[in-house]
């Protein structure tokens, strides 16, 4: 049988222990505010990215929606780039689409004239302005050996660039007519 003595001793000794780690873990406030005046002209934060819960019109959360030619309103890029990468490669099927990341996968895809070679796609959507360096194409093909298994092969140094310019010159056609309509 335990000591009740003991036993009372040791928990007020427990008890008392913590009150005193307890008193040391005070909250420290600063007599002065850290940052500074001019940092705080400095910064700023802009939530116009977000757009509106309610869609067009309605309830602004945080600020007023996408600025013009930025697009993008509900994904985290370029919402012209986004679309125009969509309509450009919509003859491949498509596997991963992360529109807050802004990244494309495609699945392999044989062209109906050469069915011993197929190609895969990986788009790269680089930020939330239409620009030429907004874009990249990453581009794999394989081709099928005589046994009928496939084998990485070499692609044309200027596939990628071609599907890029496509992706840009279809963003810049959705862009204007977005811009005439308003």
């Amino acid at each position: 049988m335990l000591d009740n003595n003991n036993y009372n001793s040791k928990k007020w000794l427990l008890i008392l222990s913590i009150l005193i780690f307890s008193s040391g873990c005070d909250s420290w406030i600063p007599d002065e505010d850290p940052m500074p005046e001019r940092m705080k002209e400095e910064v700023s934060y802009d939530y116009s990215f977000m757009g509106s819960v309610l869609g067009d019109g309605g309830l602004s959360v945080f600020g007023e929606g996408e600025k013009s030619g930025e697009g993008g309103g509900g994904i985290g890029v370029n919402s012209f780039l986004w679309r125009a990468t969509l309509d450009t490669i919509a003859f491949m099927p498509v596997s991963t689409a992360d529109a807050f990341g802004g990244v494309i996968l495609t699945d392999w895809h044989s062209p109906s004239e050469t069915k011993n070679e197929r190609f895969k796609l990986n788009v790269y959507i680089l930020g939330r302005t239409l620009r030429a360096d907004g874009v990249r194409v990453a581009v794999f093909r394989q081709t099928k050996a005589s046994n009928g298994a496939w084998r990485d092969d070499n692609v044309d140094n200027e596939a990628g660039v071609k599907i890029e310019n496509a992706i840009l010159t279809r963003a810049r056609m959705l862009r204007h007519a977005t811009l005439t309509k308003e």
